[in-house]
């Protein structure tokens, strides 16, 4: 009796680390897929919302591991080290290069200044954080439409600096005046003393009286007095 009792223990021992090592094995993920959960939370509110991360390893790393016992990363480089926990219960350290990219709208020719961007003249491209820079125009939308200030390269981020509304109203040209007050509108000819976009502020002279006044362009040719 004592001795099937003593081999009934030990079948349910094998059953029990049988169980244990292919549950082991069965949590492991892909190494790349634990750096980028490890990096993401490094990052943490630096991380642009849609940015993505490339997570590049040194050849000859594992594949496969459990879990990351210890991690360390550089972001400004995102170079990082980590000690990875293996499906045989080891500790393999492994390091790489945790790439944030973000897809970005860029010129796919040279556009010249007062040319206005079309939408198919941009196309998005993801890119390494580095390389777009704090200022670069990050949403499509926000490029399409826009008048070119200054020359767009083919291929490289846009400036917010080197684009903006288009203008409506060129400096020298006749506009339209308009004055409301008390319910009523007057109107009078005048000449613009600036270049302005729509909603901009700019000063006009009037033709009649030779008055120089403070405007805001509201659309092509016609500006309306600030009172």
């Amino acid at each position: 009796m004592m001795r099937i009792r003593a081999a009934l223990v030990m079948v349910l021992q094998l059953v029990a680390v049988g169980f244990f090592a292919s549950s082991v094995a069965a949590q492991s993920v892909s190494v790349p897929e634990l750096i980028e959960e490890r990096a993401i939370a490094e990052l943490g509110a630096t991380l642009p919302a849609d940015a993505q991360i490339d997570i590049r390893m040194a050849k000859g790393m594992i594949e496969r591991g459990n879990f990351i016992q210890e991690f360390w990363m550089d972001a400004d480089t995102g170079q990082f080290i980590a000690n990875v926990a293996t499906e045989d219960n080891l500790t393999q350290r492994v390091w790489g290069i945790a790439m944030v990219t973000l897809s970005v709208p860029v010129p796919t020719r040279r556009i010249a200044p007062d040319e206005i961007v079309r939408s198919e003249d941009v196309a998005l491209v993801a890119m390494p954080l580095q390389r777009i820079g704090t200022y670069a125009i990050e949403n499509f939308q926000d490029l399409v439409g826009q008048q070119v200030r200054r020359m767009l390269v083919a291929g490289r981020p846009v400036p917010r600096n080197s684009v903006m509304p288009p203008r409506i109203i060129n400096r020298g040209e006749k506009v339209k005046i308009r004055l409301n007050h008390g319910g009523l509108q007057l109107t009078a000819k005048g000449r613009a003393l600036d270049d302005a976009s729509k909603g901009q502020e700019l000063r006009v002279v009037n033709l009649s009286s030779n008055k120089a006044l403070s405007t805001i362009a509201t659309a092509a040719g016609v500006v309306e007095v600030i009172q």
